[in-house]
């Protein structure tokens, strides 16, 4: 059995973080979407309110299961078992970043892979930091996350106002 982990802070999850799950979902027997617990980030939601939104979302998929980690994406691959990272592309901007990470992993553990996934291209521009400035300024963001995240920041960013 092949096993990955697919890590990130999802911030909130988006449709583009959907797409790349889907594309892992298809090529891995199991893919754990690891919450980071990075508080270096200061997220809007909650490791436990990312959960449980993620967990909404994930319904079709039989082979995703969903954790939160603290610490090193490889250190916890090595914990699951897992021989993979997931990464998602979504420019060359993006790259850089994600090979350097990518040669450091393999430095600290060799047997674990990082796999690059480019996810469609209506999601190349979206990032979760852009879908909660869109909330903050009243805009419509039903086209880049699913529904119920779309009233969970809509709760959390305009409850105040």
């Amino acid at each position: 059995m092949k096993t990955a982990i697919y890590p990130g802070t999802f911030d909130p999850v988006t449709n583009g973080h959907l797409d790349i799950l889907k594309r892992a979902a298809s090529v891995f027997d199991t893919v754990y979407i690891a919450v980071a617990k990075n508080m270096h980030k200061n997220p809007l939601f909650t490791t436990a309110e990312r959960i449980n939104m993620i967990r909404q979302c994930i319904g079709d998929f039989h082979n995703v299961k969903v954790n939160q980690f603290d610490g090193l994406a490889v250190e916890y691959a090595k914990k699951l078992g897992a021989t993979v990272i997931i990464r998602g592309l979504r420019a060359i901007s993006d790259f850089d970043y994600e090979f350097q990470m990518a040669l450091m992993n393999r430095h600290m553990n060799a047997e674990i892979d990082t796999v690059f996934f480019m996810p469609h291209e209506n999601y190349t521009y979206l990032s979760s930091s852009t879908v909660r400035e869109i909330v903050r300024f009243n805009g419509d963001v039903s086209e880049f996350v699913p529904e119920i995240v779309k009233n969970e920041l809509i709760r959390k960013l305009r409850s105040d106002r």
